[in-house]
């Protein structure tokens, strides 16, 4: 919907300017007005106002000015009625995307924290993450762009080898039901870092489900888990830095609690203290 009203708005915008410049330019050359009141005549005309302090009057003029009356007042009030559709549905946008949000809050507390403490463990730079993202009350934007730098260039090496595989299988499949839950509401797919993470939760929780048994695998069978759990890994921490930023804006007592509970943190405790 909002291309659809972008790409109208660069039409609508691009013919005024058109219909202004070809306006001026006749203006100037039939009826021998200066550039300043050949662009006030076009102004003029095109928003309807029309003053009547400078009017055609040659035919040229005349016949210039039905066609600008014709091709620029439709082209003004489209271009004002599109600006307002891209008003509403930014407004619109931005109150499905908060309530998005709460699904993406419910997803952290019911498996994504959890798989990030399973992950943070194992993870051989957990010291890195760590470090980058113990997130306080005092934190900036800057602060969130900052640590969103940082880990766009840590590369996860978490080993599925030492991972406990069956404990995560089963956690996966308890929660199976709530992933399936947010892939049917329709409107993930307006978030463009989320959706890609519940495929990617979705696909290693088909992957495990489909072995009979876990422990005792290929090589290369671990290093094809150890991939889809980097994967999910990987998108977990950007996803939830985002989430974080998202909290500290909107939800400052949901932030509280999530800071408390940071995954990352070792010292994390909801008590207050």
């Amino acid at each position: 919907m909002t291309k659809t009203i972008h790409l109208r708005l660069r039409i609508y915008l691009s013919i005024l300017i058109v219909v202004i410049l070809v306006g001026m330019f006749g203006m100037m050359t039939f009826e021998n007005r200066t550039p300043l009141d050949a662009f006030y005549f076009v102004v003029v005309t095109i928003s309807t106002v029309g003053f009547g302090d400078i009017h055609p009057v040659t035919d040229a003029g005349k016949l210039l000015t039905i066609g600008i009356i014709l091709v620029g007042v439709g082209c003004f009030v489209g271009l004002a009625a599109s600006s307002l559709d891209l008003m509403i549905e930014n407004r619109e946008r931005s109150v499905r995307l908060r309530n998005l949000n709460l699904l993406v809050g419910v997803f952290f507390s019911e498996v994504g924290n959890g798989l990030l403490r399973r992950f943070s463990e194992k993870d051989p730079k957990s010291d890195q993450v760590r470090s980058a993202l113990v997130v306080s009350d005092r934190w900036t934007e800057e602060d969130f762009s900052r640590a969103s730098g940082n880990l766009q260039h840590h590369r996860n090496m978490l080993d599925s080898r030492t991972l406990d595989l069956p404990g995560l299988d089963r956690f996966l499949r308890e929660h199976k039901s709530i992933l399936l839950t947010l892939f049917e509401n329709s409107q993930i797919i307006e978030n463009e870092g989320f959706t890609p993470l519940l495929q990617a939760v979705f696909h290693l929780t088909e992957e495990l489900a489909a072995r009979d048994q876990l422990t005792d695998l290929p090589a290369s069978d671990f290093a094809h888990l150890s991939g889809d759990i980097n994967r999910v890994y990987g998108l977990l921490i950007m996803e939830w830095l985002t989430y974080m930023r998202h909290l500290k804006m909107h939800y400052p007592y949901l932030f509280s609690l999530a800071m408390r509970t940071n995954p990352f943190d070792a010292h994390a405790s909801a008590v207050v203290r």
